[in-house]
């Protein structure tokens, strides 16, 4: 994915709200979302997802149909992020429509690690992160570091595991790194060593304190979570 390219929008907000989406960023988030937990291909094709992004912020489908086209055609599928995952045969219409069929669409690889990096998926983020880390090749710089490393955070420590994929997915949205995937060590290095600061410094010191310590620090933590 090559952000400088393709206008990922998933983290644009406007610029007076820095809290909330832009309209561009909630459809893309919403078909990256759909794509990553539907699994029918008749739930998938652009009319489809026009439907069920609509229903879900209550606004007409035709109003929203044309922005999901561009988001598809413009950005996801030439980003790498989508690709069209097959046809479905039409049984009325033009009949050379008829005999193309209508196109459905599917996460790559690409797209797997960008949907663990939004909040749409809940409990599937995880579930999505481990399949992109577990096709990740295995010649890849220090493969095996990275693959048991965010694989282990992923189960005992979820939201450090998601905060780390975030942060590099953000960083090519904004034209920090060009080549999203595959993931290595290097890139998430580049990106993600000045934002782990506070992680860090727990999981260093933490391994220094005597076992009294850690569990008052445990009921510290507990207490103000």
């Amino acid at each position: 994915m090559k952000a400088q390219k393709y206008n990922i929008a998933i983290f644009d907000t406007f610029k007076t709200r820095n809290n909330k989406f832009t309209g561009e960023a909630k459809r893309q988030r919403g078909i990256i979302a759909h794509l990553a937990t539907e699994q029918s291909p008749e739930l998938r094709t652009r009319t489809s997802i026009a439907h069920i992004i609509a229903e879900r912020h209550g606004i007409l489908w035709q109003n929203i149909y044309s922005g999901i086209f561009r988001d598809l055609d413009e950005v996801l599928i030439p980003s790498g992020v989508v690709k069209e995952g097959g046809r479905l045969p039409l049984q009325r219409g033009p009949k050379a429509l008829q005999m193309e069929g209508v196109p459905f669409y599917e996460l790559t690889n690409t797209g797997l690690l960008v949907a663990s990096s939004i909040e749409e998926l809940g409990p599937n983020r995880t579930k999505v992160l481990e399949s992109y880390i577990r096709s990740i090749p295995i010649g890849a710089p220090n493969y095996e570091v990275m693959r048991e490393g965010i694989l282990l955070l992923s189960k005992f420590a979820p939201s450090f595991a998601c905060k780390i994929v975030k942060e590099y997915v953000r960083a090519c949205t904004v034209g920090l790194i060009q080549d999203i995937t595959p993931m290595d060590i290097r890139k998430l290095r580049s990106v993600i060593s000045a934002t782990i600061g506070i992680e860090k410094e727990l999981i260093e010191s933490f391994d220094l304190l005597q076992t009294d310590q850690k569990e008052a620090i445990r009921r510290f933590i507990s207490l103000i979570s």
